[in-house]
C-alpha cells in the first residue's frame, strides 16, 4: 500500500477516534471555530514586497495549526487554513488586477524534493493550493511546472538570509515552460521566514518567461 493511501486511512481512523477540536478553544467540531480563527494574529508584511502572508508564525496557535498539517498529517485542516488564505488573496488581487494588470494568474505550489516528498508522503503547499483553487475556480492550478531537483538542508536551521539563498541556488527547475509563458503566477507555500525559498522560485520562473509573480503564504 502506498504511503499516501496509508496516511489517508490513518487520518480516517484518527478522525473517528479523536474528533477534531478547535486548536484555539478546544471546542469539538472543526480545527478552528470562527471566533478563534478570526482572532489569530495577522502577519506583519515581509521585507520582500511580492510576498503576502496571512498569520503571524510566532503565535503558538498558528504554529500548532501548521504543524498539525505538516507533521501530524491531518490534511483536513488545509480546508480551514485555505479559507483564510483565500480571503487574503482576494483582498490583494482586487488591487493587483486594477493597478498592475495582474489577470488570469496561475497557482503554483512550492515543491518538495523527491526525497522529502517520499518521507512525508505529501506536499503541504500543494494541499493548501488545491483547497485554494476549490474556493476560487477561476484560478488555474499547475502542480507540474516547478520541481525541486536538489535536496537542501532544512532552511529553518539557517538564520542568515544570504546563507539561505546560497543554500537554495539552483535547486528549482521549470518544466513545461509553455504553461507559464507571459502568465501571472501566484506561488503558494505554508511559511515564509526570510523569503529565500520564494525568491529563488520567483527568479527561475521569471527566467523561464513568467510575467509577474507574487507569493501567498499562510504565515510569516
Amino acid at each position: 500500500m502506498k504511503l499516501y493511501h496509508k496516511m489517508s486511512l490513518l487520518n480516517t481512523i484518527l478522525g473517528l477516534i479523536f474528533p477534531n477540536r478547535c486548536l484555539g478553544c478546544g471546542k469539538e467540531g472543526e480545527y478552528f471555530c470562527s471566533s478563534c480563527l478570526n482572532s489569530l494574529p495577522l502577519a506583519e508584511r515581509p521585507e520582500k514586497e511580492f510576498i503576502y502572508s496571512v498569520f503571524n508564525y510566532r503565535d503558538k496557535t498558528v504554529k500548532n495549526a501548521i504543524w498539525t498539517l505538516k507533521y501530524r498529517g491531518r490534511h483536513s485542516i488545509a480546508k480551514v487554513l485555505a479559507r483564510a488564505m483565500s480571503d487574503k488573496l482576494l483582498e490583494e488581487l482586487s488591487e493587483l488586477e486594477a493597478f498592475e494588470n495582474f489577470d488570469l494568474p496561475v497557482i503554483i505550489p512550492i515543491p518538495l524534493s523527491k526525497k522529502r516528498l517520499k518521507e512525508r508522503g505529501f506536499n503541504q503547499a500543494e494541499k493548501l493550493a488545491v483547497e485554494l483553487v476549490k474556493l476560487n475556480p477561476s484560478l488555474v492550478l499547475e502542480k507540474n511546472v516547478l520541481s525541486k531537483i536538489q535536496e537542501t538542508p532544512n532552511q529553518a536551521r539557517i538564520r542568515n538570509r544570504a546563507e539561505r539563498l546560497k543554500n537554495l541556488k539552483g535547486c528549482f527547475k521549470v518544466r513545461n515552460e509553455n504553461l507559464i509563458k507571459n502568465r501571472n503566477i501566484i506561488l503558494v507555500d505554508d511559511v515564509s521566514t526570510t523569503g529565500a525559498t520564494l525568491f529563488e522560485a520567483k527568479k527561475i520562473l521569471l527566467a523561464s518567461g513568467a510575467k509577474k509573480i507574487i507569493a501567498l503564504t499562510l504565515a510569516h
